[in-house]
């Protein structure tokens, strides 16, 4: 007799996560700023506001910005410069319908009670389309700067983690290393769902079987598609052995998206460069394998941003459109 199987289902959050994160479907977003700064570390954010707006009528499900406190030398790229939390509220205000993400908010750098207040009226004010990516943070020299030690980050990432998943409770008390919020105190606003989707980036000096039971959803990096399969069979089986439903993973892929459609793909840092009919074969390569969100980023593109975008929408977005399910 044959036997029923039960459909992939991810936990419904709030509409930015429903809408970027589908079982067996990729969808793509855009890493802030939209421009070409290859050869600085600071980008102009001209049109940035305006690029934004392009990529959510184009039907992109995402825009996602970083935290970037300090301008590293070392680290050689200053993000979209301004503070996360304050973009994502300009934003929500400019737009109606794109996911606005983070990847990732370094926890350890930021006390939780302020990180849970700002993403919590980052996602009212947006109408429940924020997706808050979390890290623990990979630039050394930034710890110093805020009097903080780098070496025991894991540690106060869970701490932090904890705390603000409490504070999306009525009146939490509960005692922490940041804290003890006690005595009938409430943090508005609360998230729209009630709820923050959290997602884990990298290893975060954290267990994997800790990720796979505590986040939303995970970040990882880019990889060939082959060890990138493994990677995600192993994620996915985590999930399962720890007795949650299936979770999402997404990654980034920097792209100089080249004029000629049939360009094959050359490496370049963190992706390629490559035609559109390529690079639609690879996200869809990355589709089967089980990623479920590409952001893209075009730090590296060579080609107009405006005609790259249209391109990507012509070219490359109807096979991943938010309306296919």
């Amino acid at each position: 007799m044959l036997t029923s199987v039960e459909p992939i289902k991810f936990k419904s959050i709030n509409r930015g996560y429903d809408t970027v994160f589908r079982p067996n479907r990729l969808s793509l977003g855009l890493v802030v700023p939209i421009e070409n700064y290859n050869h600085n570390p600071v980008p102009t954010l001209a049109h940035h506001l305006e690029r934004v707006q392009l990529a959510e009528q184009l039907g992109f499900a995402a825009v996602w910005l970083r935290d970037v406190p300090f301008d590293v030398p070392s680290f050689g790229d200053a993000g979209q410069t301004y503070d996360p939390f304050v973009y994502l509220g300009f934003l929500a205000g400019q737009t109606e319908q794109i996911a606005l993400g983070v990847a990732s908010i370094i926890l350890p750098l930021r006390h939780p009670a302020h990180v849970a207040k700002a993403a919590a009226s980052a996602d009212v004010l947006s109408g429940g389309r924020l997706i808050l990516g979390v890290a623990s943070g990979d630039r050394p020299e930034e710890y110093p700067a805020l009097n903080l030690p780098f070496g025991d980050r894991g540690a106060r990432f869970r701490a932090s983690f904890d705390y603000i998943r409490h504070m999306s409770e009525d009146s939490p008390t509960f005692e922490n290393s940041y804290g003890q919020p006690n005595g009938g105190m409430n943090m508005l606003p609360k998230p729209v769902s009630g709820k923050l989707p959290l997602l884990i980036t990298g290893g975060s000096q954290q267990d994997p079987e800790w990720i796979a039971q505590h986040g939303d959803g995970w970040m990882t990096y880019p990889r060939n598609p082959v060890a990138q399969a493994q990677v995600i069979r192993d994620w996915q089986a985590r999930v399962q052995t720890a007795g949650n439903s299936a979770k999402p993973v997404m990654q980034p892929l920097y792209i100089d998206l080249t004029e000629d459609p049939d360009a094959v793909p050359q490496a370049i840092h963190l992706g390629l460069r490559l035609g559109s009919k390529h690079l639609r074969s690879h996200l869809k390569a990355l589709e089967a394998i089980g990623i479920n969100h590409v952001a893209l980023n075009l730090r590296f593109n060579q080609a107009d941003i405006e005609t790259t975008l249209q391109r990507l929408a012509d070219d490359v977005l109807p096979d991943f459109a938010q309306s296919q399910k």
